[in-house]
């Protein structure tokens, strides 16, 4: 499998499950309704897990445009394979947007809430205020980065902590879990653009009943800021971290 097709299926899998959680939790009618935001998080953090132990191997499982990135400028990944991956993970979060679209098919119909429609795909502030959204959302991305970085560093991969064999993309998943838990209730933590954007414009173009409008005057925060924040983590790594 070539790079482009693991971050296209890894980001597809990343977003069917974690929109997925979301839709359970937000569509009328669905079994696991009002289960609340304990549920959400840990539905996006064993997205996060499962995705990236199904194409880590073969791409790094980055699976985020702010990942990709900041790996890039680590010099961990050639700036030639940027518009690669970013392509392909756009494209997997449209898939992925679509899958859950067809999976709760019955049910959109059956919510009348623009809003839970619209929160199925895509992020958005619980306070609208765009400064402050673009400061969480690139504190929240620099605590990812840092937090991959450091639990795939070399000081951290040793036999006696079990962490070379395999372990990481759980501690990943781990990371994206307590981020969702801890900052999360400002923006919603997209953590990443392709989550967002993709899921956002499958959200506009599909047949989605009384949808309403897919808020595209919020939609550069959770793109800007994710890329800064992401550059920012990677950068505090390298200066006071082990590689």
């Amino acid at each position: 499998m070539s790079p482009f097709l693991a971050e296209l299926i890894g980001t597809a899998i990343l977003i069917l499950l974690g929109d997925g959680v979301v839709a359970n939790v937000l569509l009328n009618k669905s079994k696991g309704q009002n289960s609340g935001w304990i549920v959400i998080t840990t539905g996006w953090a064993l997205a996060v897990t499962v995705a990236v132990y199904c194409v880590g191997s073969i791409s790094g499982g980055h699976l985020n445009p702010a990942v990709t990135v900041a790996m890039a400028s680590l010099d961990k990944l050639s700036w030639d394979l940027v518009p690669v991956y970013i392509a392909a993970q756009m494209a997997g979060a449209v898939l992925g947007a679509i899958l859950v679209w067809l999976a709760y098919l019955p049910h959109w119909a059956e919510t009348e809430s623009q809003g839970a429609k619209l929160g199925t795909f895509c992020t958005g502030p619980a306070i609208r205020n765009p400064r402050a959204n673009l400061v969480c959302e690139i504190i929240g991305t620099a605590m990812l980065l840092l937090g991959v970085l450091a639990i795939g560093s070399k000081a951290n991969l040793k036999p006696e902590f079990g962490w070379d064999t395999g372990f990481g993309p759980a501690l990943v998943g781990v990371l994206v879990w307590s981020i969702g838990l801890s900052l999360g209730g400002p923006t919603g933590y997209a953590l990443n653009p392709a989550r967002d954007l993709g899921p956002r414009i499958a959200h506009a173009v599909l047949p989605i009943a009384g949808k309403g409008g897919s808020d595209w005057g919020y939609a550069w925060v959770p793109v800007v800021g994710p890329l800064i924040g992401g550059v920012l983590g990677a950068c505090l790594f390298k200066m006071f971290w082990p590689a």
